[in-house]
């Protein structure tokens, strides 16, 4: 079953954790909070571990299986949704699964113990499949913010560390192959690695991540901030955010495009950031603290019926047709998806489908996404 225990060093963090290696600490001075998203999260993994378990651990009856399962849908947050996209997950193990030809070794929601290689870490493995000399570890995203990639994921990378403490006395492993399974964005990545290169990976971490554990190092503010406690306070974030300053004392009057490229690096969080600091400064002036200069007020409200159903009753009743109450508009592409599910809407559907260009967008070049270099061709396309 999933646990909320979480390490120090948790390997979901260690994105940030490798980069910023004193911010685990700096955290500890707030709250760890959870959000809606998150709790949303922890219901569709175990919805996922409900259905993984039926099929490869314990067997259960229809009417157990539904017992189980009614419990999970009278949670506030559940969504008729979750039963498909957990489905995708099921189908993706199932996959891994038949592909050999005999069973394979299958555990789910297992703890995964790493902390030979950081001080206390540990963390949850969603599935965990021994065939052959080959280690599968796959984990099951619930969340459509951003796509996750397995490749040299760190995450995942401590998650098989933690699998090779755990099995390597039972299995002789050779190969590792790690999957993060994201149906909410149709994201299914994949990546291959061997245990060597993963030991390898280890011996290198392992002098960082005792300065992390102790709380030492130099601040980094970079992406990996995002998701810190200690992001909207944090003085080297706002240090490296108003350097911008530096940039006004230019003396050229035109700036150049090598000069336009380092601003854009430079600010590429600052949006993120004021957006932080105003959430900060919001909770604390509704928490009766002062923000010098600002104060919480009421936004603007737009008018509303209190009962729209007795409202319209009203108007009804006083000879308004009803044809002019109500509008009637198709629902969205995804609403359709969801409703017929994927394959038969692909049997129905797939013909009358188009994906038009997306509109041009600003990334940096790290970005995996291909670049639109013919210009004309590029103008043309989007004049629209």
């Amino acid at each position: 079953m999933m646990t909320n225990k979480h390490a120090l060093l948790s390997a979901s963090s260690a994105h940030r954790w490798l980069n910023c290696t004193p911010s685990a600490r700096l955290e500890e001075q707030f709250p760890d909070t959870t959000s809606e998203y998150a709790k949303e999260g922890t219901l569709a993994h175990e919805i996922a571990e409900l259905k993984l378990c039926k099929h490869f651990i314990e067997p259960m009856g229809p009417k157990t299986f539904a017992a189980r399962m009614n419990k999970f849908k009278k949670e506030e947050l559940y969504q008729e949704e979750m039963q498909e996209h957990t489905d995708t997950y099921l189908e993706y193990v199932q996959s891994v699964v038949h592909s050999y030809a005999s069973r394979p070794h299958i555990v789910i929601e297992t703890t995964l113990d790493y902390s030979h290689i950081v001080p206390e870490g540990f963390g949850t493995g969603d599935c965990i499949i021994i065939g052959g000399n080959t280690l599968h570890v796959i984990d099951f995203k619930y969340g459509k913010g951003v796509p996750v990639d397995a490749v040299d994921n760190p995450q995942m990378k401590l998650y098989a560390l933690g699998a090779l403490h755990k099995y390597s006395m039972l299995y002789e492993i050779i190969n590792v192959k790690l999957a993060i399974v994201q149906p909410r964005l149709n994201n299914i990545s994949e990546w291959e690695t061997t245990t060597e290169t993963l030991f390898q990976w280890a011996e290198q971490i392992k002098p960082i991540a005792e300065r992390a554990f102790k709380g030492e190092g130099d601040y980094r503010p970079g992406e990996w901030c995002n998701f810190c406690r200690a992001k909207s306070q944090c003085r080297a974030r706002c240090e490296t955010m108003t350097a911008l300053e530096g940039f006004g004392y230019m003396k050229p009057p035109l700036i150049s495009n090598a000069e336009v490229g380092e601003i854009l690096v430079k600010a590429r969080h600052l949006k993120e950031w004021v957006t932080d600091l105003e959430e900060y400064a919001l909770s604390a002036l509704l928490s009766g603290e002062e923000i010098p200069g600002w104060k919480a007020v009421e936004g603007r409200s737009n008018r509303q019926f209190e009962d729209v159903d007795k409202a319209f009753e009203v108007l009804k009743s006083a000879g308004y047709d009803e044809a002019v109450l109500y509008e009637r508009k198709p629902i969205t592409l995804t609403a359709v998806e969801s409703l017929l599910g994927k394959k038969k809407f692909s049997e129905l559907l797939d013909s009358y489908v188009i994906k038009p260009p997306g509109k041009p967008t600003l990334v940096p070049e790290s970005d995996k996404r291909e670049a639109i270099t013919a210009q004309p061709k590029a103008a043309e396309v989007f004049k629209d």
